[in-house]
């Protein structure tokens, strides 16, 4: 892998790149130089740049373009920052930062969950109900929209079975959680699982008596937002991942990219 100094100054911005503002704001948030070793010469705000150039183009690796840092540059820093969880890390403080923003605590009391499948080239299920042969994104947004927590998974797994991998999460994580969100697909025995578990109120959101067509249910609106605003990123258009972590490391980044946005707007 080859090091390379590279400043946006020093070429045409694409529209995906990080203004002023945003890498103010996410610069302190990454992992420092180490102390030991060939001083670092790569401009690790043109490898951000470059790892959201790939989530908004849904590009390959190797196909990013020369006057970015070296694509095996990029891919070493993306692979790092997921396995030693500074992506998450960033992605949490962030959390923390716009809820304060919008004068809420931190932690989130409530939450919604829900999953979308997607079609992928890797370890892949049959999801019967949405006839996709793929991989199943479970969700769970605070009231805001904001990512909680992801787990990825094969689409067969059925819901009530999938979200306990993303539950199972929680339980340590938000501590002031206490009521959970869900429609009529989460119903049955993960309603008891949660409240014996994780401690929280699982509320299956359902349709009014009588009523038909398309309709608004309470609180489900905002994961099915999120899910929206994750689809505007062609690398979440379909999974092309061989890793499920990899998948959940690019919701996290697609994330990052939205509360960035918002805080520096």
């Amino acid at each position: 892998m080859k090091d390379q100094t590279a400043t946006s100054a020093n070429r045409k911005p694409y529209d995906s790149d990080l203004t002023d503002a945003q890498w103010s704001i996410l610069e302190p948030m990454l992992p420092p130089p180490k102390r030991r070793g060939r001083p670092r010469k790569t401009d690790l705000r043109e490898v951000v740049n470059a790892i959201i150039y790939t989530l908004r183009s849904g590009c390959a690796w190797r196909l990013l373009p020369h006057d970015l840092p070296p694509w095996q540059t990029v891919y070493t820093y993306f692979r790092t920052w997921k396995s030693d969880g500074t992506l998450k890390r960033v992605h949490d403080a962030l959390r923390a930062e716009v809820r304060r923003a919008d004068g809420r605590n931190p932690e989130p009391s409530a939450a919604i969950i829900d999953s979308r499948s997607a079609q992928t080239t890797g370890d892949r299920g049959y999801d019967a109900g949405k006839k996709v042969n793929g991989r199943k994104r479970h969700v769970i947004v605070d009231t805001q929209g904001l990512t909680l927590d992801v787990a990825v998974h094969p689409a067969n797994i059925q819901d009530r079975d999938g979200a306990k991998l993303a539950l199972e999460k929680l339980v340590w994580q938000f501590p002031r959680l206490g009521l959970i969100w869900a429609d009529g697909g989460y119903a049955g025995k993960l309603v008891d699982w949660v409240k014996e578990v994780a401690g929280c109120e699982l509320e299956i959101a359902r349709r009014r008596k009588g009523e038909r067509g398309f309709a608004v249910l309470p609180r489900r609106w905002v994961v099915e937002r999120t899910l929206a605003w994750l689809g505007k990123y062609r690398r979440m258009s379909k999974d092309c991942e061989r890793l499920a972590e990899t998948s959940e490391a690019w919701i996290r980044m697609a994330t990052i990219c939205l509360m960035l946005r918002r805080l520096a707007t």
